[in-house]
């Protein structure tokens, strides 16, 4: 291990650990709300979805014990504008007790390794400003320029 935590691929035997790290995120009411069962199914379906094709990479980090503390999902775009791909960040979560320890830092550098290694021409995410981790510049510190001139749109599908 490095830094205390071992970085891996995800495998679907981790859905159950991710469904645990997702409910234990402030943000997420709708899964903390679910029936754990269900929550599980619905983090299975999209973890599989990940690991059919290459074109997405999920790893977790697990500690001293083989807990799963966290787990980053990264979608990898052609970008045909760009030189190379862009390796797009669409999560990023750590348990709450084992924020501030380097297992989020660890699962950024896994991906920055995996980026060089396909070409991309860069890595993007979004952080959401109210977040603790957006707060103590989590990213800032590990050498992330925040976009000051673009601005993030989300449409929503309404679903029953």
């Amino acid at each position: 291990m490095n830094g205390g935590f071992t970085i891996r691929r995800a495998t679907l035997e981790d859905a159950g650990a991710i469904a645990e790290v997702l409910r234990s995120v402030e943000y997420f009411t709708n899964l903390s709300e679910l029936p754990f069962g269900e929550c599980c199914q619905r983090v299975t379906q999209h973890l599989q979805d990940c690991l059919s094709d290459d074109s997405h990479s999920v790893y977790v980090a697990l500690d001293e014990h083989q807990r799963v503390v966290g787990y980053i999902s990264v979608h990898w775009l052609p970008y045909l504008f760009l030189p190379g791909p862009e390796g797009y960040i669409s999560e990023l979560f750590v348990h709450a007790w084992a924020r501030g320890q380097g297992a989020g830092s660890q699962l950024l550098t896994e991906v920055k390794r995996e980026a060089e290694a396909r070409g991309c021409h860069r890595l993007s995410l979004i952080n959401i400003r109210k977040r603790e981790s957006y707060r103590r510049g989590f990213y800032r510190k590990d050498g992330w320029t925040e976009r000051e001139d673009a601005a993030n749109f989300v449409y929503t599908f309404e679903r029953d």
